[in-house]
């Protein structure tokens, strides 16, 4: 299952489904083999061994696996962990299986959950090459470093940091992000199938955003390397390009 995906809400019902499927089974035999290990009294009561549900899409300790649509979750802040969460089970983000997950989890579980992900730092997948046009490759680099100011569309880094690695406490980093995965969520946000708490800054962005621009920006983040040392940065006082619900005062 997933603890940070949502797909766009169209042509893809039967995939769900599927997913869905492949995912209900999964919990049933984890419960058959967990059943037995605590009748053998061999499962530790551990956020890690309560977790193994969630690593199963999103990869041993977070880190992601090799389906495009499942982010890394490992490292990002837990503001941010816990402000999605908390999306999925109020409705602002919707996905059959995170929905399932969360639904009756407390604030402050969902808390632990988030706070045990942000602590995990397993190294970066290489990033994924893509066969780009000089002039795609030119948009998406202007758009994450510089924004277009024709279309008030603020520079990525202003609120994701300069590295584009995140900014503490709730501002999640943009790199080691599969294409698949940015495209889908840029366009929930475009379509209105993903919503952040208001103001929702994210959403302002997107609607400026083209089809060409959305394509753009998403594969030349997934095409940059990850520095070595990648965490969040400590917020600064510069002020932020838009309102944002989901970044605490």
């Amino acid at each position: 299952m997933s603890i940070l995906s949502v797909r766009p809400a169209t042509g893809r019902a039967g995939h769900l489904s599927s997913k869905f499927l492949f995912f209900v089974a999964a919990t049933l035999l984890a419960v058959v083999a967990n059943a037995a290990e605590v009748d053998a009294g061999t499962v530790p009561d551990t956020i890690k061994q309560r977790l193994t549900a969630c690593t199963a899409c999103h990869g041993e300790q977070g880190r992601a696996t090799n389906d495009g649509y499942y982010p890394r979750i490992a490292g990002k802040p837990a503001g941010y962990l816990y402000n999605q969460l908390h999306n999925f089970r109020e409705g602002r983000r919707r996905y059959p299986m995170m929905t399932y997950l969360v639904d009756h989890l407390s604030d402050a579980y969902l808390q632990e959950i988030a706070q045990y992900f942000a602590d995990q730092h397993p190294p970066y997948p290489a990033p994924q090459p893509f066969d780009q046009s000089n002039a795609t490759r030119e948009r998406g680099e202007t758009l994450v470093n510089k924004g277009d100011p024709a279309k008030k569309i603020p520079a990525c880094i202003a609120c994701h940091g300069g590295a584009m690695t995140g900014v503490m406490p709730a501002t999640p980093g943009l790199l080691g992000l599969p294409r698949d995965y940015l495209v889908g969520q840029i366009g929930a946000w475009k379509n209105g199938a993903r919503h952040g708490k208001a103001p929702d800054c994210m959403a302002q962005v997107v609607q400026r955003l083209s089809a060409d621009d959305i394509g753009a920006v998403s594969a030349w983040l997934a095409a940059q390397p990850v520095p070595a040392d990648a965490v969040a940065v400590a917020p600064t006082s510069v002020k932020l390009p838009l309102a944002c619900g989901s970044v605490p005062n």
